[in-house]
């Protein structure tokens, strides 16, 4: 579904046609993926590293 190619067409699309043109062509599908990347990754990022490196912290 994604690659560096796809990742140019996307972008290209959404700077000609806007978001609304981008959901046209490509569906919510692409909408949906992105949005899951970005709350897996933040959530991992923000909430599941700290939380670990807390609890090392106060185990020891």
């Amino acid at each position: 579904m994604f690659s560096k190619e796809k990742g140019k067409e996307y972008r290209t699309v959404f700077k000609d046609q806007g978001f609304k043109g981008l959901v046209k062509k490509y569906g919510w599908k692409l909408v949906l993926a992105v949005f899951m990347f970005y709350l897996i990754r933040d959530s991992i990022l923000y909430i599941l590293i700290p939380y670990l490196i807390a609890r090392g912290l106060f185990r020891a």
